[in-house]
């Protein structure tokens, strides 16, 4: 359906609100500079970012962030690819935090599966994610899904609970059928940088970004990781989410502001946000 890739634009503002759907703000490539990270994110369009933890100390910080800045919002779990190095009572500590039910911790995770890097082994991953989606479930927060190299297994593993599981494949580099999938579970699904690489062979995952309906989309950078083109292999950051809205409102055929508004409305709708986003 698609070709691939030739787009080339820079980061500029668009015309219409955006929200990063998934940043890590603690990491100290865009801590260390966060008040300007902001600023740019603010010039390109972007009124607010979920901060995403990995870890415990990771969650703690990214609510920290949250409490400090009116433009971002929290999520906070264990990445299965920390899972091993978590210290004695990490978990029941996330716990804890999650049930404070602090209003701008809006999410659970990053969590999910991934057999990409062999960090932690793959039941300790599959026993970790359980125990976020039931928090999730049990807080009535959606929940972010991380999924590397093993889509099959994060089916399996949700097929066998109940459904609607509201959350996000977060960072989706799969085909229409696997997205077909991941919607009928009830999941939205957010698009990152890859979507605007310029490899052929990521044809099928900009077909998936035409097919998927509107109102299940999102966009985010998973900042500092996977800097759209013609940023690609340089520290991403939350204003880059509008070179990746850019690009698939583009895909679809659609002008940038109104396919912004759409995303944007998705996302204050799963995360909660109007009562904090007066636009």
């Amino acid at each position: 359906m698609t070709s691939s890739n030739s787009f080339n634009s820079n980061t500029a503002a668009i015309d219409g609100p955006l929200i990063d759907t998934h940043a890590h703000l603690d990491d100290r490539r865009l801590a260390d500079g966060l008040s300007s990270v902001l600023d740019r994110a603010r010039d390109a369009g972007v009124v607010a970012v979920v901060a995403v933890g990995v870890s415990h100390e990771s969650s703690v910080r990214t609510v920290e962030l949250s409490d400090q800045n009116a433009m971002i919002f929290a999520a906070i779990g264990i990445h299965p690819n920390h899972i091993a190095e978590a210290e004695l009572g990490d978990w029941d500590r996330v716990v804890e935090l999650a049930r404070e039910r602090r209003p701008k911790t809006v999410a659970i995770g990053e969590t999910g599966l991934d057999r990409y890097w062999k960090n932690t082994p793959f039941a300790d991953q599959e026993a970790a994610f359980d125990r976020h989606l039931d928090l999730a479930r049990e807080l009535d927060l959606p929940v972010i899904i991380h999924c590397r190299d093993c889509m099959k297994d994060i089916v399996d593993r949700l097929a066998a609970r109940a459904k609607p599981i509201r959350g996000i494949l977060h960072s989706f580099t799969g085909n229409w059928e696997e997205a077909r999938t991941l919607l009928d579970f009830g999941l939205h699904i957010s698009f990152a940088g890859q979507a605007t690489f310029a490899n052929k062979n990521l044809d099928s995952l900009r077909d998936a970004a035409i097919l998927i309906p509107l109102d299940r989309l999102l966009v985010e950078t998973d900042s500092p990781y996977l800097s759209p083109h013609p940023f690609r292999g340089r520290s991403n950051e939350p204003a880059r989410v509008a070179v990746t809205a850019a690009r698939i409102a583009e895909l679809r055929g659609m002008k940038p502001v109104d396919f912004c508004h759409a995303t944007t409305s998705n996302a204050r709708e799963l995360f909660r946000l109007d009562s904090f986003m007066k636009f």
